[in-house]
């Protein structure tokens, strides 16, 4: 059964991209076991931790960045406080709390070694944002401050995983303290971009997009002609990630304008807060336009009304009914 291992909320504004009909988010590919995903009963987050060096238990196997670590029991009594180390310092981005991050990870048990989550096995890393309530609270302090590029390790207690309750689906109860190894791939935030080669843009009759990779909104020219009454997806940027499936999870930039007036309606840009949603539940331009594209890239869509809005567009959107609408969208990862 697959399960949903993110705690994903809404950023405001992305409503405008939301499709009719039932909501049928699947976030997760991943098996039936825990995740670092926090819980979906909030409750009051406590205070900061202590962070110190140790104890942590020996990675016995699996050594290098990128490859499934072997950890050993822990010995003796694990800290009360949040134990950190970071086992091999890479050179990227610093995080910040509030980034998503991309990272592989293993999980186990503090008294047993028993490990109840890893993303190895499934060869699918975690995409996953650093904030309260999306992951649980040791992760957030663990790496806020580390690069991309690094192998963290560190020891959860109770107090900063899952709390009294435990995680019963994945047999943590609720005196363990959990130990995780992470292998940091990239981190995401408002002033990421696309990554890829430059695609010319020579059909006089369809939007430019601007190729500025600085996370800044990149421009977008309506040209002077009549939009096409068929959807258009076309590489701005070209990444060299995986392609999108019909049913992916995105993470994404994006702004969007109205072809006949090229008034802006929505932008994470504008927002300062990377969107994240899946293809199953957005306007069928969005979900045809993306699928097929690479991770890493730009892509401009013009979407006619029959895959848009149509008649009904979003109050209070700015868009009036039979719009065709363009978009510029960085795909950052998949999730």
């Amino acid at each position: 059964m697959r399960r949903r291992s993110l705690l994903i909320a809404v950023p405001a504004g992305l409503a405008t991209l939301a499709a009719c009909g039932d909501d049928k988010s699947d976030s997760s590919k991943a098996s039936g076991s825990a995740s670092p995903s926090a819980s979906s009963s909030a409750s009051p987050a406590p205070p900061p931790p202590k962070i110190v060096d140790g104890p942590l238990p020996a990675i016995t196997a699996g050594t290098k960045f990128g490859e499934k670590p072997t950890v050993a029991k822990g010995s003796g009594d694990p800290s009360k406080d949040l134990a950190v180390k970071t086992v091999i310092a890479g050179g990227g981005t610093t995080i910040a709390e509030g980034d998503y991050i991309q990272a592989h990870y293993l999980g186990q048990i503090w008294s047993t070694a028993k490990v109840f989550d890893n993303s190895y096995d499934r060869k699918t890393a975690l995409v996953i944002q650093l904030a309260q309530n999306s992951i649980i609270d040791g992760w957030r302090y663990a790496l806020t401050g580390k690069k991309a590029g690094s192998r963290v390790e560190f020891s959860i207690p109770p107090t900063w995983g899952y709390g009294k309750e435990g995680n019963a689906q994945a047999g943590i109860k609720g005196t363990d303290t959990l130990v995780f190894v992470v292998d940091v791939q990239d981190t995401f935030n408002a002033k990421s971009s696309a990554k890829g080669k430059t695609v010319a843009q020579g059909d006089a009759d369809l939007p430019k997009v601007g190729t500025n990779t600085d996370g800044k909104a990149p421009s977008i020219e309506i040209p002077k002609a009549d939009a096409p009454t068929k959807l258009v997806s076309e590489y701005v940027i070209e990444g060299d990630g995986d392609k999108v499936a019909a049913d992916s999870t995105l993470l994404v930039q994006y702004k969007g304008v109205v072809w006949d007036s090229g008034k802006e309606f929505d932008s994470t840009y504008g927002r300062k807060q990377l969107a994240s949603f899946s293809l199953q539940q957005v306007v069928k331009g969005w979900a045809q336009g993306l699928t097929g594209k690479k991770v890493g890239s730009r892509v401009l869509i013009s979407i006619p009304p029959k895959l848009g809005y149509g008649d009904k567009p979003p109050a209070g959107s700015g868009i009036e009914k039979d719009s065709t609408l363009v978009f510029t969208v960085d795909i950052l990862a998949k999730m």
